[in-house]
């Protein structure tokens, strides 16, 4: 019927000058961007398509790399030290951190003051002179004995090293060298989530399989906001060849350790602790020369052959005083 068609005319109409004066009004409030809807309720609203950051990334630090950091977070105790971390975007998947390199930064137990940039762009200038191509991938700091996590100094810095990395992608690495010992280093990486995005109702990450692989987060982590503020990223340790040999030789001896010299008094006390051993092993050997055991093997089997440690006992003691004489010697003619 024609009144049917009226109406539902004049209501279509209304509904568009509603809609339009709605918009016009947000717009003059600054409010164009906002959503309404119940997205960040568990609604429908936001962009379900948008891109987000996933969280199948791993964090591969080299051997170079991770003891830089160690050996600076160590010098820095008890107070907080900071730098720069140089490496590359692989793919979606993957960032690649090579070197690393530290800040003229001071801080106390809690916190550090923030990056100087004009020292960061004399170092990149610097590092490309030397074939460093490699650019920030992120930065990373000391928590000397209180664990991994960021707190609101350090969410804010990260999110500055954030925005100048390409799509955003920047890592916060915090490292423990007081928790840290021998076969386990106390390290996590983070990343921070845009909290904007969640009052959108925009989800801030891709939740993907790889969360069977993060490491189980610490009460600590929890209270101090994480997946609330920032969420963690798996961290991998890589080892080229090169950094291999560099390894093994860490604790390798060198022809210049056999001219290094002893301390006197130590000497002196291993020579006569030698001598000691020297003196109950001959008496024993002539114990079992008088008896006749020294050509009867197998009533020798598990017992203790005193010939052969005296031979090494021997050896040692002529060996090490060779060596302190040359050793002094050599200090004297060169110093």
């Amino acid at each position: 019927s024609k009144a049917t068609v009226s109406v539902l005319n004049w209501a279509r109409l209304h509904r568009t000058r509603g809609a339009h004066s709605l918009s016009t009004t947000m717009a003059g409030l600054g409010l164009g961007g906002f959503n309404f809807g119940m997205g960040g309720m568990g609604g429908g609203g936001g962009a379900p398509d948008a891109p987000a950051v996933d969280t199948a990334e791993t964090v591969h630090i080299s051997a170079l790399a991770l003891l830089k950091m160690l050996k600076h977070a160590r010098a820095g105790v008890p107070m907080e030290v900071m730098g720069l971390m140089l490496g590359e975007f692989i793919d979606d998947y993957t960032v690649r951190v090579i070197d690393v390199y530290s800040m003229p930064q001071s801080g106390n137990s809690v916190s550090v003051e923030a990056v100087d940039p004009v020292f960061q762009q004399k170092m990149l200038e610097m590092l490309g002179q030397v074939g460093r191509s490699e650019y920030c991938v992120g930065w990373y700091h000391s928590h000397p004995g209180f664990g991994c996590w960021l707190s609101s100094v350090d969410v804010t810095t990260a999110q500055s090293f954030e925005s100048s990395t390409p799509q955003n992608r920047g890592v916060s690495v915090v490292v423990d060298p007081i928790q840290s010992v021998t076969g386990k280093v106390v390290l996590s990486a983070f990343r921070t989530i845009d909290i904007q995005k969640g009052l959108m109702g925009i989800e801030p990450r891709q939740t993907t399989s790889n969360i069977g692989w993060l490491e189980k987060p610490s009460t600590q982590m929890l209270l101090r906001g994480l997946n609330k503020s920032y969420y963690l990223l798996p961290c991998a340790y890589r080892k080229t060849e090169a950094e291999i040999k560099m390894l093994l030789r860490v604790y390798e001896k060198s022809w210049e350790s056999g001219l290094q010299m002893e301390s006197p008094k130590q000497v002196q006390k291993d020579n006569l602790q030698t001598v000691s051993t020297l003196n109950r092993l001959v008496k024993e050997y002539e114990k079992m020369i008088v008896t006749g055991m020294d050509a009867d093997e197998v009533a020798n089997v598990g017992k203790l052959n005193a010939k052969h440690h005296i031979e090494t006992e021997v050896e040692n003691l002529m060996s090490r005083n060779v060596n302190q004489v040359l050793s002094t010697m050599n200090a004297a003619v060169v110093f």
